[in-house]
């Protein structure tokens, strides 16, 4: 609406007035909260300002006008510390507006989105429910899908085969809600919903699975950030996999289609579903991006939420300062201005480790400082200092490393104490060997999925599957020595499966059991790709999934 934007600036300077009056008056009634004509003053510059905005067009800043402006006439004079919720949204949304319309009269650019976040905290301090997401999108929901093959299963098949996708989903929906590897997770409901799509493809109720699916596609190829409301919104999704499930009749609510409608345009995915469903839908890529709506959030409310990670690498730069001069005294190249740079630059990371909540690793530079003092070019440092000062540097990189591949892996380091560096160390060293066994039972597992895909497109060629019963066996036997005996045996399973029943059968399996048998190493890929191996294995379990479809393959699971 750039006649909006526009407009702004015949306005700007009595609007702007106006919302700085409301401000005063709504801090001043903070403080005097007897006070009612402050709070009356506030309202009426309230009502100007939305009165302005609607003049002027500018429909999602009016909205916030007058959500605010709904909750100011809410409050009543005297209002106690029950009201400190709804008082803090009111003053944070008229900071919100006023950023929000200073950024648009520089830009010209008009992006209601940006104000979601400041209205829905408006609205659930009034016990409101929130808007969606999608709520500024338009789309039409009418519009018919286009026929497709469906599996071939009697009813009573269909429903068993849906609770196991079911369950499938929800093992991927938990991880993604926990944010343990949002991608693995995402990827294992997408293949949960593109399954029950396969099922339900020309029944009504086939729409959520259809639309869900290239949603989730989305989500992944997109990179969306896990919000809360997208969390909901998938978690929407499963009570209603239920109802589907349940009724033969069911039909997807329109609200939530158009919420997954939403992501796929949000995205502007490339993926095969998602382009399929914009196709059918019409959807046009978003004026904007996820990642370009996140930062200006952050810019409108707030400091990024980056911070953290920033830090982080400016630490590793000084870390590796800190070596250079270690590296540089163990040959002997001794100088006072470089143990006097050193003590400081050490002095320094403590207390920054320390603010950062890294107290362990502080401590442990700290415990050093004492040391480091000591040393001059008359009284170089002792083999067994330099050591026990190595041992904490290393001990701190690795700690400070956990800050940025925190997203991939689920190990924290060990939490040292003073003195123990080299056993934490070696213990970060062991960590880092299951991981390189971790990534080499990955690597396995996705060499057979594409070995097999290999074999179904060339009809039946068992030469691409050769090598597969080999590779997993040795993810097996990676496994074992990680101690993952269950998880063994189910990838020793499907080794056996794809032995006997594909490569050295006459005829290929159906195609219901192929697909069971790629939900199988699916569901031991997510396994792995979500850190399980590392770390306690959490309800639903994932390998309960796994056994569930190696069961359904007809094979015995035994060590």
């Amino acid at each position: 609406m750039v006649s909006g934007a526009t407009s702004l600036n015949l306005v700007r300077d009595e609007l702007f007035t106006t919302m700085e009056e409301a401000e005063s008056s709504l801090e001043q009634f903070i403080a005097d909260r007897h006070n009612g004509s402050l709070l009356q003053q506030a309202v009426e510059n309230l009502h100007q300002v939305r009165g302005t905005l609607n003049l002027i067009e500018l429909a999602g800043a009016e909205m916030l006008a007058q959500e605010v402006l709904d909750q100011a006439t809410d409050i009543p004079a005297g209002a106690g510390e029950e009201r400190d919720v709804q008082l803090s949204a009111l003053s944070n949304a008229l900071h919100v507006l006023r950023r929000y319309l200073e950024n648009l009269e520089a830009n010209r650019q008009e992006m209601p989105e940006l104000l979601l976040p400041a209205i829905n905290d408006l609205r659930l301090a009034g016990r409101q429910p929130a808007l969606p997401e999608s709520f500024f999108f338009s789309v039409r929901l009418d519009q018919a899908r286009p026929h497709s093959a469906a599996a071939a299963l009697d009813a009573a098949a269909k429903e068993s085969e849906g609770r196991r996708l079911r369950h499938m989903y929800q093992v991927g929906l938990l991880g993604f809600i926990r944010e343990q590897n949002a991608q693995a997770s995402l990827k294992l409901m997408g293949r949960a919903l593109t399954r029950l799509d396969s099922l339900f493809a020309n029944e009504p109720r086939g729409r959520l699975c259809w639309v869900g699916a290239a949603a989730v596609e989305a989500q992944v190829d997109g990179q969306l950030l896990a919000r809360k409301p997208r969390k909901q919104l998938f978690s929407r999704i499963d009570r209603e996999l239920k109802q589907m499930l349940a009724n033969q009749q069911y039909e997807a609510p329109r609200s939530l289609l158009k919420e997954l409608l939403y992501l796929v345009a949000l995205a502007d995915s490339r993926g095969p579903q998602a382009v399929a469903l914009g196709e059918v839908f019409g959807l046009t890529p978003l004026p904007f991006t996820d990642h370009m709506l996140e930062a200006e959030y952050q810019r409108l409310a707030g400091p990024g939420q980056a911070v953290m990670r920033s830090l982080s690498s400016a630490i590793r730069e000084e870390l590796t300062s800190v070596k250079d001069t270690l590296d540089l005294i163990e040959r002997g190249t001794l100088q006072s201005d470089s143990l006097t740079n050193l003590h400081a630059l050490l002095g320094k990371l403590s207390k920054t480790l320390g603010m950062v909540g890294l107290s362990s690793a502080g401590n442990s530079l700290n415990a050093q400082l004492q040391t480091v003092a000591s040393w001059s070019e008359e009284r170089a440092p002792e083999p067994a200092e330099l050591n026990r000062l190595a041992d904490a540097v290393l001990y701190v990189e690795g700690m400070v490393a956990s800050l940025e591949r925190g997203e991939r892996r689920e190990v924290r380091p060990v939490q040292a104490q003073l003195g123990t560096e080299a056993e934490s160390f070696a213990q970060h060293q062991l960590n880092e060997a299951r991981i390189v066994v971790v990534d080499e039972a990955q690597a396995g597992l996705a060499l057979a999925k594409r070995a097999i895909t290999a074999y179904l497109e060339s009809g039946g060629d068992r030469m691409h599957l050769s090598n597969v019963p080999f590779s997993l066996q040795a993810v097996r036997g990676g496994l074992w020595f990680l101690d993952q005996e269950r998880a063994g045996i189910l990838v020793g399973a499907c080794a056996d499966y794809i032995q006997r029943h594909m490569y050295e059968a006459a005829q290929m399996p159906s195609e219901q059991m192929l697909e069971t048998l790629a939900d199988a190493l699916s569901s031991l890929e997510y396994y792995l790709e979500a850190g399980a191996v590392m770390r306690p294995e959490t309800k639903p379990s994932v390998l309960d999934l796994a056994a569930e479809s190696v069961r359904a393959l007809g094979m015995p699971m035994v060590a």
